[in-house]
């Protein structure tokens, strides 16, 4: 991949778990916000950490109406007035109090253009209304992100493909939440087809279907009862030796910010 010596294209989880959501991600002329599962003050703190001014955000993209992703939302709504992006199916699942803010709804499948970036959505499958993943791309670099799914269907195999930036689910290792302390229809839940991913269908997606043009790989969502960051390393890394790919790879959380990715 070809190296500029000017940041054309910005990546960073500011968290995410099973607790709380949120990226950001930029352009030199465009700033986009995915999720709002922290507080207004948590968001604008981790946004500052990253020298980014909260105000010259452009635009809040919604996956879905789960707290852990919106929780934030309608306080930083009112305070940003900035449009927020997400499904007309998820669109009347939320509450916004006595401020209604600009809405873009969309049809999951839809391509948006805010600035310079073209945001792709993909339907994910979850047990929300209307879940969606997204694709990112601008300047010839795509960030996909995919959390909140209960396997990888053909269609998101399709649209995760040649991405420079991967965000992918790893939420829970399947031992632990067998003998968690999780209800027997939450573990039912967690494991179903519109659950979460293990930490086993994530290394066996990179080991059978990954792109090998994927060169920042991050694994989000992780359990804060099921799962531990370094089964999560020792698994992913394992599937990457098997394929003899050697991209940065970095496990994300809910208490700190990621690296911010530049290219």
């Amino acid at each position: 991949m070809e190296r500029r010596n000017f940041s054309i294209f910005k990546f960073c989880v500011l968290a995410s778990s099973s607790s709380g959501n949120c990226a950001f991600i930029a352009t030199d002329t465009t700033r986009i916000l995915l999720d709002a599962g922290l507080s207004r003050k948590e968001t604008f703190a981790r946004l500052a950490q990253i020298g980014e001014d909260p105000t010259k955000l452009d635009a809040i993209f919604i996956t879905h109406e789960h707290s852990d992703h919106v929780a934030g939302l309608p306080v930083l709504a009112k305070t940003l007035k900035i449009p927020i992006y997400l499904t007309n199916k998820t669109a009347p699942m939320l509450a916004w109090g006595e401020f209604q803010p600009t809405l873009e709804t969309f049809q999951a499948g839809t391509t948006v253009v805010v600035g310079d970036i073209e945001v792709d959505s993909f339907t994910i499958p979850h047990d929300a209304v209307d879940a969606v993943g997204y694709c990112f791309r601008a300047q010839g670099i795509k960030a996909a992100v995919a959390t909140d799914l209960g396997y990888i269907p053909e269609n998101i195999k399709f649209h995760l493909r040649d991405s420079d930036i991967l965000l992918l689910e790893s939420n829970h290792d399947l031992e632990m939440l067998k003998v968690g302390p999780y209800p027997w229809q939450v573990k039912q839940r967690v494991m179903g087809r519109n659950g979460h991913l293990s930490n086993d269908a994530t290394a066996r997606f990179i080991r059978e279907d990954m792109s090998s043009r994927v060169s920042t790989l991050l694994l989000g969502h992780l359990s804060d009862h099921n799962n531990y960051p370094a089964l999560v390393e020792l698994s992913v890394s394992q599937a990457l030796e098997e394929r003899c790919l050697t991209p940065k790879m970095a496990v994300t959380c809910g208490k700190t910010t990621s690296e911010v990715f530049i290219y």
